[in-house]
């Protein structure tokens, strides 16, 4: 359903995609591992089409979506739903005006219709009764599922998740798996999770793939990434300082110089 071709992209000297390329079949829930700042949400805005890519191309359903027209474009927008890293509500709407605001955006609908669904969505996501309230009374973890709600509002054919986990605790954290999912076997949706939460990874993947200094670097099923003998993989899964992957200078630094007792202890 999306064939990712060998999109590369910098930004000013930083160079952050090279040659990436990736298939995702229908229906499937691919997750894209790496590091933080390694160019994961940058790829998920070239599905996106938020980004524009140097070099490259990007198929959804054998359409080139950068070559799409404006009208073109935001009928393939409507197809796509994108739950954000940091849910990105709108503090001064309710969660009713949240959820629907797609809705009123883009499609001329009754009201009756659009509270039908709001209804509809924030149920699936376990948050029945809650329109009213402000994204300042919600928990995170509340936050994250009233994003996804207004994620799927549109009934979307793909999903966009962006760190779905990060900021939360273990069982709210797997309340958001078992949601990612749940819209995968109930609604048919095609998903792109963006983690390095592992334990979310292995949960919510048919496939897993790499991303490391610009290009995927390996790609399998979680059984195939837990017996892998890639050196980089390997020590990204298991959460080392120690292998290919250097650790950030600032670590280092810490290493090189605080790793002694000082002379007066």
């Amino acid at each position: 359903m999306i064939d990712i071709s060998n999109i590369s992209k910098s930004f000013g000297s930083k160079q952050v995609l090279i040659q990436t390329s990736l298939k995702v079949a229908k229906g499937e829930t691919l997750v894209i591992i790496g590091r933080s700042g390694c160019g994961k949400s940058v790829l998920l805005k070239h599905v996106m089409r938020l980004l524009t890519p140097d070099q490259g191309k990007i198929f959804v359903d054998q359409l080139d979506i950068f070559a799409m027209e404006p009208q073109q474009l935001n009928q393939y927008r409507m197809q796509v739903g994108m739950l954000f890293q940091n849910s990105a509500l709108f503090d001064s709407m309710t969660v009713y005006e949240n959820v629907s605001f797609s809705l009123h955006e883009h499609y001329k609908l009754p009201e009756a219709e659009i509270q039908k669904r709001v209804v509809e969505k924030l149920k699936l996501v376990g948050l029945s009764g809650i329109e009213n309230l402000m994204p300042s009374e919600l928990s995170g973890g509340m936050k994250k599922r009233v994003a996804l709600a207004r994620a799927i509002c549109t009934d979307p054919k793909i999903v966009l998740y962006d760190e779905p986990t990060t900021g939360l605790d273990p069982i709210m954290s797997d309340a958001i798996n078992e949601l990612i999912i749940r819209m995968q076997d109930r609604l048919g949706i095609t998903s792109i999770v963006v983690t390095h939460d592992m334990n979310s990874a292995y949960k919510v993947a048919n496939r897993i793939a790499m991303l490391y200094e610009g290009r995927i670097v390996y790609i399998g099923t979680p059984e195939e990434i837990r017996k892998t003998d890639n050196a980089v993989v390997r020590q990204f899964i298991s959460g080392s300082s120690k292998g290919p992957i250097a650790p950030d200078v600032s670590y280092q630094y810490l290493i090189d110089n605080h790793s002694h007792p000082r002379s007066d202890e």
